[in-house]
């Protein structure tokens, strides 16, 4: 349990039975508690004394929780806010998310549920001064441009919430590592965040995967296991690619999410489970929901905050940064001593490309041209930028970025050839390739050319 000593709690409610729950509660966790029966006493109070943790009611007699949650985001933003609503008013909930609400807690109040989110506020208001984005380059997001400064203080406001969080952007473009970073500069770091491909599970297998099994529940059941949302029990569960989540399992999920809890299959017994919800897609669900593929009621459930992650080509200025950076990571993983430096020809092709497949893309060019350069120096042939369509055609729409030929399939093919054609002698067909032998070794590795 976080440490609560001298902590400062203020529960505003009109109802004498549900204050007293509340008292009780955080008493026993050691918070000192302070009660407001309406909007005017909760707002004297909150003037006079900072406090670490605020509960209130939706409904008050002088006027409505969402209204106590705007004012303390604006004169107070370091303490969290949480509101009770009434069992299954969801609408409610999600405003007071959208409204900038640390989290809320459904009537009757469930003292699992309960203690937990006490926890998390309590632990986030204790480190408020030290939670700022990393400085470590893994867990950080490069750059220097506007788009990014605005994506860094967006993502750093989040990770002060548990409101769910969809985040929307191209393929390549870093949508996990944001996600990552709204787990690690919030209450839930030292708890795992647990992220999964929702289109790379079977159909037949899903719910067992989120939810787990018991042993014989089906065939192949040898042993208990444990579902993707127990590994995340106290983090984040990150679902990315959720577009692709067939309708049925959207059911089973929107029903997790609301009830907080999951039943295994196979099993008569629901299990509580406390975790953040971000989630992740290429795709527009407002479009997929439209066109009946995407249930409307989850979408509102797990877009309640939207943040969209730039593509590289809105922030051309942060490309060199990115490039570096990647090339001295290539060059550690390869075993280099001396990291090549890029000639000025190869930095303004790299400035000027247009990088349909994003970061992602950036980082698969500079590994390839790494395996290419026998110098000192990447060259601009040591690039190989693929082919596409310029800029300024008027068929091409900026919303779709030209297709990316294949760099592995490229790759893979003057390779093979190479060795083919020196009877799969490699030191002949790294130097024909003008690669030292250690170079084809590790091209090959990562190809899975045997």
């Amino acid at each position: 349990m976080t440490n609560s000593s001298h902590k400062k709690a203020l529960i505003v409610d009109d109802e004498p039975d549900l204050c007293e729950l509340a008292e009780i509660t955080l008493n026993r966790m050691g918070l000192n508690t302070y009660t407001a029966n309406n909007l005017e006493t909760a707002i004297s109070l909150l003037n006079s004394q900072e406090f670490d943790l605020c509960l209130t009611d939706m409904k008050l007699p002088d006027g409505n929780g969402i209204d106590l949650v705007k004012l303390i985001q604006q004169n107070h933003p370091n303490t969290p806010v949480a509101v009770i609503t009434a069992y299954g008013n969801m609408e409610f909930a999600v405003q007071a998310l959208k409204a900038g609400a640390f989290d809320f807690v459904s009537k009757p109040i469930d003292l699992e549920v309960f203690r937990n989110l006490v926890n998390s506020a309590i632990k986030l208001s204790t480190n408020s001064a030290e939670i700022n984005p990393s400085t470590d380059n893994k867990n950080t997001i490069l750059g220097h441009s506007a788009a990014i400064t605005e994506l860094r203080q967006k993502i750093a406001k989040l990770a002060r919430s548990q409101a769910p969080v969809f985040i929307h952007g191209e393929s390549g473009c870093g949508k996990e590592l944001a996600a990552r970073l709204i787990h690690l500069q919030g209450a839930r770091a030292d708890y795992p965040f647990i992220p999964v491909n929702c289109g790379a599970i079977p159909t037949e297998l899903m719910e067992s995967e989120f939810f787990g099994h018991k042993k014989g529940s089906f065939t192949g059941a040898s042993s208990d296991k444990e579902g993707l949302f127990m590994a995340a029990n106290g983090g984040t569960l990150f679902l990315d690619e959720v577009a692709d989540l067939p309708l049925q399992m959207q059911v089973k999920l929107l029903r997790a999410i609301q009830e907080r809890a999951i039943r295994p299959v196979g099993d008569h017994t629901e299990h509580p489970v406390d975790i953040r919800i971000l989630s992740a897609s290429h795709k527009n669900l407002a479009k997929l929901v439209k066109q009946g593929q995407f249930r409307e009621d989850l979408f509102y459930r797990i877009n309640v905050i939207e943040l969209e992650v730039p593509s590289l080509r809105e922030r051309v200025e942060d490309i060199p940064v990115l490039a570096d950076f990647f090339l001295q990571q290539l060059s550690s993983k390869t075993g280099l001593t001396k990291i090549p430096r890029f000639t000025a020809e190869a930095k303004h092709a790299l400035i000027n490309y247009q990088f349909p497949g994003n970061v992602r893309e950036l980082e698969n060019i500079l590994e390839r041209a790494l395996a290419l350069t026998d110098g000192e120096t990447i060259d601009l042939v040591d690039l190989q930028l693929p082919r596409t369509k310029q800029v300024d055609d008027s068929s091409q729409n900026a919303n779709h970025p030209p297709t990316l030929s294949s760099l592995a399939d490229q790759e893979q093919a003057s390779i093979l050839e190479a060795l083919d054609q020196t009877r799969w002698n490699k030191t002949a067909a790294a130097k024909q390739l003008g690669l030292t032998l250690r170079q084809l070794r590790y091209r090959l590795s990562k190809l899975g050319i045997n």
